[in-house]
């Protein structure tokens, strides 16, 4: 047993192979320092922050007392092939490691007698290489599994292998809008059950049943905001949970503007800036061009009220940059239809 172990890893995305690799390094060292260095190649598609990275492995490791997570922008170790370079001057890669290790050691007041655990693989594990390191290499085993590249370039492809910790920061969320009684939660359920996926339900119908008695009667201005406060925990909720790519929600922020403005005669300022802050990642709307059913909750059931609360809608949209997905797609198998096509192109880069 070790008394200090030192593990340095992008882990973008945090995946189960790396966590036992964690793990097995854990049960060597009293103690385990994890260092998080940026990516040199971040996935375009994915912004992920130190902060995004530092939160799945303190949340991984929140039970396991004796692992310690850092990050820094300011001390520069590379990971795996970028620790060594194939130069014919051996030394001078040692030499430049050997120096970033020791500002590494600095930062985190370190022994000389701290372990450097790496891969079976790894470069540093050459025997001419490790008489001249800093730190001693202690290997962990291979995880054949689980392809640390190949997951960082399609992280979508291999969601099973994610972390669930990692996993909020990888599901895209898809809205699902139009105005009342276009399908908006029929086809909710659909694609959820069609992907696997977590769903955040309308909250205004919820909030209705909740705090109004059922009724929207005694609906008024200052409720919009609790609404949108619901919406946004529900949506987190479910990313939290996500248990595919892609997680679905019924309605959105631009929709509960739409309903303000509507009943109200006045843009509300706080939805305004969940429309803005709680960004979704895509848009699907539905034109309201289906059969009008009234549920008893429903109140822009004539043509004129609809056209005016999809060109609301659209208007919204436009105001806070937001291009939608249209589906105008009368008969609703073949909207699902069209929604599965946009899915799969925009979320799993599938070709129709």
């Amino acid at each position: 047993m070790y008394d200090t172990g030192l593990m340095i890893g992008h882990f973008e995305p945090l995946h189960l192979g790396q966590m036992r690799s964690i793990l097995d390094a854990a049960g060597q060292a009293k103690t385990l320092h994890i260092v998080i260095m940026a990516h040199p190649s971040p996935h375009p598609d994915f912004a992920i922050t130190l902060q995004d990275k530092a939160r799945w492995l303190q949340m991984a490791c929140a039970d396991l007392p004796f692992i310690h997570i850092h990050t820094t922008h300011e001390i520069e170790l590379p990971l795996h092939e970028h620790l060594y370079s194939t130069s014919d001057d051996v030394s001078i890669d040692v030499a430049a490691s050997n120096a970033k290790l020791q500002r590494l050691m600095d930062a985190l007041s370190l022994s000389v007698e701290t372990v450097l655990f790496i891969a079976e693989n790894h470069p540093l594990t050459r025997n001419d290489i490790q008489e001249q390191l800093l730190l001693p290499v202690v290997t962990t085993p291979l995880q054949p599994d689980f392809d640390s590249y190949a997951i960082a370039r399609d992280p979508v492809a291999h969601w099973s292998a994610l972390h669930p910790q990692a996993r909020i920061d990888y599901t895209k969320t898809v809205a699902i809008v139009g105005g009342e009684s276009s399908g908006k939660t029929t086809l909710v359920h659909k694609l959820a059950n069609y992907y696997g996926a977590s769903f955040a339900l309308e909250m205004g119908r919820l909030y209705v049943g909740t705090d109004l008695g059922g009724s929207e009667v005694g609906l008024q201005y200052s409720d919009y905001g609790p609404i949108c406060l619901d919406h946004a925990e529900a949506i987190r909720e479910a990313k939290a949970n996500a248990t595919a790519p892609i997680t679905i929600v019924d309605t959105d922020f631009v929709t509960t503007q739409a309903f303000c403005e509507e009943y109200e005669g006045r843009t509300h300022p706080f939805v305004a800036a969940c429309i803005d802050e709680f960004r979704l990642d895509h848009t699907i709307m539905l034109d309201n061009n289906t059969p009008w059913v009234d549920d008893g909750m429903r109140s822009l059931g004539t043509p004129e009220a609809r056209g005016r609360f999809e060109q609301r809608l659209i208007d919204i949209f436009a105001r806070h940059d937001i291009a939608p997905h249209m589906i105008d797609q009368p008969d609703y198998d073949a909207r699902y239809q069209q929604a599965l096509l946009l899915i799969d192109q925009y979320i799993y880069g599938k070709k129709s």
